[in-house]
Parts: structure tokens; C-alpha cells; sequence
């Protein structure tokens, strides 16, 4: 019987056995398990004790190449962890020694938050050379590709794999239109071939792409260029599996799936069920679905670990939010989370119909790290604080220096009236700069290495530092034993997850009682019943005593006029501009805190004199805390 052929897939004879010919074109797959998947659905939490039983095991399987590092990964290990992001790479590369190493790299802003100045980007892209990354994925978040410039010099010069980048990006339900269309992506191809890249990777980070998007796309791509076309799609529309077989017939050449455990929801599509549907193609992996599942039964071991941090809020696996506004998962999320923090969540619908807007406004950026943020976070400051028909009235730091320039050229110009009005008395100057942002910025390491000098031991914690300051010397404090870790950034371990489960069932069958006095030892648990979150103590002979100070209630105050500057959001102090007795008029920063990632200067309400500071640099505020109380003048 003859069969038709799909694209550049066609049929062949049907072979079972693992050991089986290769196939005339098999699809390479890099897996991203151990990046983006426990990024995508467990909080980027995963441990790296928990990777190494797997690691043999995944580095036999035949993988094109394994990411492992980048990302949110470097933040999170050492923020939540208490675990050295460099150390990662060096651990699991004793264990995998075959499979090339992946990193996702944000360009410019390194795996951090801002663009940074060369020196810096040049140090972490050497370092990460050096400790074993193979393949750098580089993106950046407008498209803007002047910022790969000191990225590709480094990584060119230790001749590794320089994977460009397009970030997908849409306005409207499918490709087209006057923005995101076809000849916008087909150019932003030519230029990374023109900038060396060895593949080019399309990455869709909201599972945006639909199938026929992705077939036309990859065919006018291949049709245009040699470099091979690497396609990077999550499942959060639920159009993954469908967008990767419709890109596999257009001729991609590699493809970004899960191990099962890892796979769908904001994830990515799982491998095994490729592996099954393209045996007997030219287009055969040639994997083998024995080894594949057993690696999936060795990770379901360790996945009650993280499975706090699935969001099972609801039953469906797909988010159609994400067709309908464009809104990849992860900011969704950050976006609820903030606005729950905030008790604000009943304005949900407000923001959605103003991030359309608020996006246009800043240049139709693509939504993706950091610039989802950058829209997102703005978008509820204007929902939540601006009236009388006043918009952009609380204009985080981010969006000043994206209205600047500083994170490179947007996709449509920026709105001229926010740009005036974001950058009115900002300090780098009041007009918007057209250069590369990374010949503006100063060299940053020689002020790190001095900062840190008694605390970093060597270029790795150096780097560590330049990009996280704040959290990083938190990191260290704890990695050389100078301060204890809190209980929050150790491992829970399966014996503790038992534990969960055993209250829980307690919980259900009404068995847990209360006693009037409480233990002297206890260990707090979270416990989710039925999707409602309870922090259950339990007494334990093995926790150590913590003091633990609990504000009075006057404390956590409201704003008011007598002098007192509380938080408005719920977030991180990064610093105190100003101190004790200083002079101060109203208007004058006094604070910075993060929140998602995103910098708010906080200003003094009133001319006075500082008498009292409550907090320091790295404490974390709930929303209403007093950050410092200013004596007014009369």
C-alpha cells in the first residue's frame, strides 16, 4: 500500500526493536527536564540531588542534548536553595558524560533581571564555558539582537554552540497581522544567521504557535537558510503536541520535549508519545520507549517533593487565558500571586483588559522574561493606583529604563507621553538613547570585587554577586557558614512529605485535635486539602528552637500623613537610599523594594528628618509594613 506523504515525512517499513536502523531524517530532541520543565510547573525548585539518580540513565538514552542551567535556575538555587548554581554544572557533568549540556542565556541580562555591563556578561559566559555549558540558547526579550554581541564574542572564542534566538511573540490570536507576522520573523532569521549562529532557535515560551503557524514558518525558514531550525514550544495552549508534529513535517530539525513526569500543562509536550507516533517515518528519534520509561519511573520518586508547587487550582491542563490575551503561564501566575498578595485578586479581569494596552503603550514588546514582567507588574500598578483618569502614575524602575533604552530597541516606538512622563528627572538624563545599551553601562566588577572582597572567594561567587547583590550575599553568608540557613531553604525530604500526608489524612477523617499548650519543638508543614492551604505545626524532638519575633499589631500598619512610609506592595528591600537623621523633602526616594523581580522607588509623603528605619536591605515586607518613619517639619 502507498501512503501519502506529510511535508517531508514519509512512511517507511515499521521496526519495533531498540536497536533499529536510523531513520533517513530523525528528529534530534533535546530534553529540558531538568531546566524547564520543574521551572514550568514545580516553581523552578528542582534539587540537583534529586537529578543525579537520573543522570546515567538520561545521558544513554541518545538525546541531541540536555538543558540543564540558565533561566530562572541561577536566581532560584541560591535565593531558595541554598544551592551553588555553578556547582550544578560541575555535578551533574561527572554523571553525564556523553550528552551536550544546554543553558538558556537572557543576552544582555545574563540570567538576571537588567541588561548588565560587559564585563560582567563576558565573566559569567566564560565561566559557564568553563564549567561545562556546550550549547548557549541566546535570547533576548525585544528581539533586539545588538545584545548578543559580547555574548557571541565569548562564546565563539571558546568555540561552543551559539544557538540564536527568536522570542515568539503575537498580538492577535494566530501569526500576522501588522507586528508578529511572517516576513518579521523570516528577517530576524537573517539576522542571526548574519550574526554566526550555528542553529536558529524559534521560541515560543507561551505556547502561542498554532500548527499551521509553525509548518508555514519553519518551511519559509528552511527555504531561506542551511543552519538547522530548533523549535521550542510549551504546552500551556495545549496545541504543543500538535504545533511539534506540524513543524516535524515542515522539516525542523530539533525539537525541546519533557520526560512524562516533567511534561504539559505550562510545561512542555512529553517525549514518549513522539517516540511512538514517528516509528515506522523517515523521521524515527530512533530512542528507545524501554529506557525512557524507566527513567520516568525513577523521577516519579522524587516528584512528591515538588508537588506543593503544582498549580492543580484547577482540573483543566490547558490555560485558554493564554489564547485569548497572549499572557504566557508563568506571568499569569506571577500576576495572580501579586495581586493575591495584594488582596486584590478580584481585579484579575481589570488587568487583563488593560495589559493590551499597557503593552502597545511600551512598544509592543514580546512577552518574556523580563519583559512579561515588566508589562505585567506595570499593568497592576496602573489598575491599582491610578485615578481620576490618570494612567501611569506608579512607574516602576524597569519601565524608566526600558522608556531609556537601557534594555535595547522595541518593536513599535514607545508611547510619547509615557515616555515623558517615565522619564522626568530620571537620572541618566531625560532622552532616550538609540545605542546599544551595553556601551552605556559601566564596568560593574571592580565595584563587586571590592563590595565583596571578605565574603566572595573567587570569580564564580564574584559573578554570583554582580548579578544578585543583595540575595547573593545572603547565598554566601550561608555557603560559608557565617549564617545559619533558614528551614525554608533546606530539602524536604520524602520522610517529611509523609508526614503531609499522614496529617492530611487525619485532617479528612477529623482526627487531628488541638492542644492548649504548644510544644517547645515544632516543624511547620504546608498542607493542601481539597486545594485549601493550611500550615499545620507538628511537634518534632529534631527541630531546633527559633526565635521567631512577631510584630504587634500597630506595626503593620496603613499609610497615613503623620511621617510613616509603609509598603505598598508586598516584596524585598534592596536598599535604603537614605539613613538615620537625614534631611528629607517630600518626593525624595528613601527605598527601593522589589516585587516580582521589579524595582519600586518609594518616596518620602512629607519634608522631615528620618528618626527611625525598621528594616535593612534583603528583609521581606508585607504589604502595610512601615519601612521608616519620617519626623515631619512644621
Amino acid at each position: 500500500m502507498k501512503f501519502d506523504k506529510h511535508g517531508v515525512l514519509g512512511m517507511t517499513k515499521m521496526n519495533y526493536d531498540p536497536a533499529r536502523p536510523k531513520a533517513e531524517n530523525p528528529i534530534k530532541i533535546q530534553d529540558v527536564s531538568l531546566r524547564d520543565g520543574h521551572q514550568s510547573i514545580f516553581a523552578t525548585r528542582g534539587r540537583t540531588e534529586d537529578m543525579i539518580p537520573v543522570a546515567k540513565m538520561m545521558d544513554n538514552i541518545g538525546f541531541y542534548s540536555i538543558e540543564m542551567w540558565g533561566g530562572a535556575t541561577f536566581d532560584v538555587m541560591h535565593r531558595f536553595l541554598n544551592e551553588d548554581p555553578w556547582e550544578r554544572i560541575r555535578i551533574l557533568k561527572k554523571h553525564m558524560t556523553k550528552t551536550p549540556f544546554s543553558m538558556l542565556l537572557r543576552g544582555q541580562n545574563v540570567v538576571g533581571y537588567r541588561n548588565y555591563a560587559d564585563d560582567v556578561v563576558e565573566a559569567f559566559v566564560q565561566r559557564a564555558c568553563d564549567n561545562g555549558i556546550d550549547i548557549l540558547r541566546v535570547f533576548d526579550a525585544l528581539n533586539d539582537f545588538r545584545n548578543f554581541q559580547t555574548v557571541v564574542k565569548v562564546i565563539k572564542k571558546n568555540k561552543k554552540h551559539f544557538q540564536g534566538t527568536i522570542c515568539y511573540s503575537l498580538t492577535e490570536p494566530r501569526m500576522g497581522g501588522e507586528t508578529y507576522n511572517l516576513e518579521y520573523y523570516l528577517d530576524k532569521a537573517k539576522q542571526l544567521e548574519e550574526l554566526g549562529a550555528d542553529t536558529i532557535c524559534i521560541k515560543d515560551m507561551a505556547g502561542l504557535i498554532a500548527p499551521y503557524d509553525a509548518y508555514n514558518l519553519i518551511k519559509a525558514i528552511k527555504e531561506q537558510t542551511d543552519i538547522p531550525i530548533h523549535l521550542h514550544t510549551h504546552f500551556t495552549s495545549g496545541m504543543g503536541d500538535l504545533t511539534l508534529f506540524k513543524a516535524i513535517e515542515a522539516g525542523v530539525d530539533i525539537i525541546d520535549t519533557c520526560m512524562a513526569p516533567y511534561a504539559y500543562r505550562t510545561s512542555h509536550p512529553a517525549v514518549e508519545p513522539l517516540v511512538i507516533s514517528l516509528l515506522g517515518t523517515n523521521r524515527d528519534s530512533g530512542l528507545d520507549i524501554n529506557k525512557l520509561a524507566d527513567i520516568g519511573k525513577e523521577m516519579e520518586k522524587v516528584i512528591p517533593k515538588y508537588k506543593h508547587f503544582l498549580n492543580d487550582t484547577k482540573n483543566a491542563i490547558i490555560d485558554t487565558n493564554v489564547i485569548l490575551h497572549q499572557t504566557p503561564g508563568g506571568m499569569l501566575s506571577n500576576l495572580v500571586n501579586q495581586l493575591r498578595q495584594m488582596d486584590a485578586l478580584d481585579k484579575l479581569d481589570d488587568v487583563f483588559e488593560a495589559l493590551p494596552k499597557v503593552r502597545k503603550k511600551l512598544g509592543q514588546v514580546p512577552l518574556v522574561t523580563p519583559t512579561s514582567q515588566i508589562v505585567g507588574i506595570q499593568t497592576v500598578n496602573n489598575v491599582l493606583f491610578d485615578k481620576d483618569g490618570e494612567e501611569f502614575s506608579n512607574i516602576t524602575e524597569q519601565v524608566k529604563d526600558l522608556c531609556f533604552g537601557l534594555y535595547g530597541k522595541t518593536t513599535l516606538p514607545i508611547d510619547k507621553e509615557v515616555q515623558k512622563k517615565a522619564l522626568k528627572g530620571y537620572p541618566r538624563g531625560e532622552t532616550p538613547i538609540t545605542a546599544r545599551p551595553g556601551d552605556l553601562l559601566e564596568p560593574e566588577l571592580p565595584k563587586v570585587k571590592k563590595e565583596f572582597k571578605d565574603l566572595a572567594k573567587d570569580i564564580d561567587d564574584e559573578v554570583l554577586c554582580a548579578l544578585y547583590p543583595v540575595t547573593g550575599r545572603k547565598f554566601l553568608n550561608w555557603k560559608y557558614g557565617l549564617e545559619e540557613a533558614p528551614e525554608d531553604v533546606k530539602p524536604k525530604t520524602l520522610e517529611d512529605v509523609q508526614k503531609e500526608q499522614e496529617l492530611v489524612s487525619k485532617a479528612l477523617s477529623g482526627e487531628l485535635t488541638a492542644k492548649k499548650v504548644k510544644p517547645a519543638n515544632t516543624k511547620a508543614f504546608d498542607v493542601y486539602v481539597d486545594g485549601e492551604h493550611f500550615n499545620v505545626e507538628v511537634a518534632d524532638p529534631n527541630a531546633k528552637q527559633m526565635g521567631v519575633v512577631v510584630k504587634k499589631k500597630e506595626e503593620i500598619a496603613v499609610g497615613d500623613d503623620t511621617g510613616n512610609l509603609v509598603a505598598p506592595i508586598p516584596g524585598m528591600i534592596i536598599e535604603y537610599k537614605k539613613k538615620v537623621g537625614d534631611q528629607v523633602k517630600a518626593g525624595d526616594t528613601i527605598v527601593v523594594l522589589e516585587a516580582m523581580k521589579m524595582f519600586n522607588n518609594l518616596d518620602a509623603q512629607c519634608d522631615g528628618v528620618i528618626e527611625n528605619i525598621d528594616h535593612k536591605a534583603g528583609d521581606s515586607v508585607a504589604k502595610g509594613a512601615i519601612l521608616c518613619y519620617i519626623e515631619p517639619q512644621v
